[in-house]
Formats: structure tokens, sequence, C-alpha cells
């Protein structure tokens, strides 16, 4: 079974303007609510590809209510905590041109979450006991500033003694806190590669300079690291030092938001298949891409007509 942790999930609202001018009263003309977290957005796409899983985390008020029942609407297994105070964050994404003609821009407000009492971690810690010898745990996404902030580190010394495979998609020290407990995957964006490095972005230009970074964060830990790179497509260094890379098929990028989550859900789905790591990372890039090029997360139809199209690109040389 496939577990994913969301600590502080949230309702992305999301709203879309013409004409977005700041210090006056603005009408939007389109408004949208998604239940959102990297965790969350990848039990939605496991579930769009029929694999099995449930989603674990906290929620607390009318919006916790709300991201639960939009989650078991969508067919998703959910197990979560409930909080007796606060609510769930609410992520505000303003969709505008700022006042500029002919520019696209985008603001995003973000929620904090609510305060997570030491016995409602307790019971986080006593739902995590349900996992199991061969299953997976995917650690998305940030946490509040109540939980402690070695948060990732806790959970994965709860598991030790299980031969669990765990995942993480965060930044910062939530990532390389991990590192020394040998990872199953980790998976970074450019961006998030370049913090966990402390380095800066203009740093990683480069395929190779992608390698020679995610070989730091492998030395530290790590057993394998797929970067999701954007237009660049994706790269994965193995744990036996394979480099694996691709450019994603041609489209017009529609969303982002998600991408790096659904190829998370595409690698999970390519691997538990059989162990391959080629067709993981095919069926990885192909579900990135079915995000970007399409409005909200990608359907399995978009994932695996993008799949044909990603195996026929060739993998790119790259030093290993």
């Amino acid at each position: 079974m496939i577990y994913t942790l969301t600590l502080n999930p949230a309702l992305d609202y999301i709203i879309t303007m013409t004409d977005f001018t700041k210090d006056t009263v603005n009408r939007n003309e389109k408004e949208e609510v998604f239940a959102g977290g990297k965790g969350i957005n990848v039990s939605q796409v496991l579930k769009n590809l029929d694999v099995e899983n449930v989603a674990l985390g906290f929620v607390a008020g009318f919006t916790g209510e709300k991201i639960e029942r939009d989650l078991a609407l969508y067919g998703c297994f959910v197990d979560f905590v409930h909080l007796r105070y606060g609510m769930s964050r609410i992520n505000i994404k303003i969709k505008g041109n700022n006042g500029v003609l002919n520019e696209k821009r985008e603001t995003e407000i973000n929620g904090i979450g609510p305060l997570v009492p030491e016995e409602k971690l307790a019971q986080l810690f006593e739902k995590l006991e349900q996992i199991e010898d061969g299953d997976v745990l995917v650690l998305g996404g940030s946490a509040m500033a109540s939980l402690p902030e070695d948060i990732y580190a806790q959970i994965i010394e709860h598991l030790e003694d299980k031969d669990v495979k765990i995942i993480v998609d965060a930044e910062k020290k939530l990532l390389t806190q991990v590192l020394p407990y040998h990872p199953f995957l980790i998976k970074p964006n450019r961006k998030e590669l370049a913090n966990a490095c402390g380095v800066s972005f203009s740093d990683i230009e480069t395929q190779d300079d992608v390698v020679k970074y995610a070989k730091m964060l492998q030395k530290k830990g790590a057993r394998n690291i797929l970067v999701s790179l954007g237009g660049d497509g994706a790269l994965m260094l193995l744990e036996d030092g394979t480099v694996l890379s691709k450019t994603p098929p041609k489209g017009e990028v529609v969303d982002g938001v998600g991408a790096g989550n659904s190829m998370l859900a595409g690698f999970l789905t390519g691997f538990m298949k059989n162990g391959d790591y080629y067709e993981a990372f095919d069926l990885a890039l192909a579900a990135g891409s079915a995000c970007a090029f399409r409005p909200g997360l990608p359907k399995a139809k978009d994932i695996y007509d993008m799949y044909e199209l990603v195996k026929e690109q060739p993998f790119m040389a790259v030093k290993g």
C-alpha cells in the first residue's frame, strides 16, 4: 500500500481576472476551490491511475471538513487526524496581469495552518503503525510551525524497524534532515536542489550541474534522486550511479501547479508494477507533462497518451 502524508493540507482558492490592480477593488471573473497539498495531489493522481493509497495528515475546522469530504468524493481513502481548534489553511492564488497589459502574472497568499497539540501529534504516530513491511510512505510538503522542525526525521525514525520505502518531496530542513536516514527517493525541483546544496539557483544551469548537486545529496544519504526541471524535463540519479534524463514532449504549458506531484505519482505507478526504473521514469515525465499541458490534475488517459510520446524520446547523454 502507498500512504501519503500531508501535514498541512489546504484549500486552494484560485481567482482569475483579466486586470488585477493593487490598492483598489477588483472583481474576479472565475473562481475555483480545490483540496491541495503535495501529498494530497499525489493521492489524487494515484487514484486517477487506479493505484490504491491512503491519505494521512491533519485537518481542522470547516476547511478541513471540505478537504476530507472532497477527497472522499474523489474516491481517495482518507485517515486524517482531526484537530478540535483552528482551521486548515486556505491558499489564495490570484491570476491576472497586475495592471500590466499582455502580461500573465500570479500572486499567491498562503495560510499558516492550525496548531497541533502534542496529543494530536501522538495520534498521527499511532496511525503510522498501520504501515507495514513493503509499503511506501510519501512525505510531502511543509509542516505547521507548531510541529517539531525535524518532524519528517522523527517519522522515519519511528518506522525504522519496518521495511518501508520512504519518499520525500519537501524543501530546506525538512529535506536535508532526512538524508542521513537514506530515503528511497527524494524529488526536488531545481530550486529545491539548489537550496538543499547551499548554492544559488543560477549555479544549476546545465544537466551536468544537476547531476553534480544530485550526487552531493546522494553522498549525504539519499538513495535515488528524481529532479523535476520544468520545460527541461526531468533527470534521475539512481542508487547505482546511472543517470536518466529526457526532455518533455512539445506542448503549451497551461498550468504547472501539481506537475511535480503528478510526476511523483507517475513514478510510483510505474515502479510499483515491476521495479523498472526506466519505465517509472518515463511514466513520471509523462504525468508531469500531462499536468502542465492541461488545467487541473491529469487523468489516466492524459498520462498514458503522453507516455506513448515520452517513450519515443531518446535518453539524453549526461555525465554520470
